[in-house]
């Protein structure tokens, strides 16, 4: 039986767009391959075909309270767990500013169709994350970032990864972390983000 350690953890650093570059880590123990793919059909055939114990992704898989939509217009902009993140003075956008809505509505997709086909998927946020760790995050350099990962014990790390890649691969670590019961959900099981703890 595969050991817990050498699960394969999915790391996603969704954009908001197909257009646009999504970071895609695969980290089997702390092994870590990424590159970035487009598309949501890219995506998911991608990952159904690696059969992940777990896809961790950069993007909010819930609404605030009470929400139906991100259509809807209310006053509630955050959920349990950006309450949490607030209260630790990690920096983050609400889901409801502008961009973050698209990002939303195709985590949440991605999110389901994935469930629909028996893998767990948690919602990670890679900056807080590198905030918790203590490594930088890519503001502060994208080398500085690698070598922040490769002082987890990450390896695989080739020069001249994007900045997506990185967060993917910091996406995958934490997924790896709450596989081996060293991560926390902040918020509520409705409104989660996994972090390490």
């Amino acid at each position: 039986m595969e050991e817990k350690s050498e699960a394969t953890i999915i790391g996603l650093d969704l954009a908001g767009v197909e257009s646009r570059p999504t970071g895609f880590c695969t980290l089997k123990g702390l092994r870590a391959k990424t590159c970035n793919v487009y598309e949501d059909e890219e995506i998911l055939k991608e990952t159904l075909e690696i059969a992940p114990r777990l896809v961790a992704v950069d993007a909010p898989l819930s609404l605030p309270e009470g929400g139906k939509s991100l259509e809807e217009r209310t006053n509630i902009h955050l959920r349990e767990c950006d309450k949490e993140l607030l209260k630790r003075r990690i920096r983050f956008f609400p889901v409801t500013i502008g961009p973050m809505r698209k990002l939303t509505t195709r985590g949440i997709r991605v999110k389901e169709v994935l469930e629909n086909e028996g893998i767990k998927v948690v919602e990670v946020f890679p900056g807080g994350a590198q905030d918790v760790l203590k490594i930088p995050r890519k503001q502060k350099g994208l080398n500085e970032l690698k070598k922040g990962l490769e002082t987890l014990g990450i390896i695989g790390l080739v020069n001249g990864l994007t900045d997506h890649e990185l967060d993917a691969v910091t996406c995958a670590y934490v997924g790896y972390l709450f596989l081996k019961g060293k991560a926390c959900i902040y918020g509520t099981k409705d409104q989660a983000i996994v972090m390490p703890i």
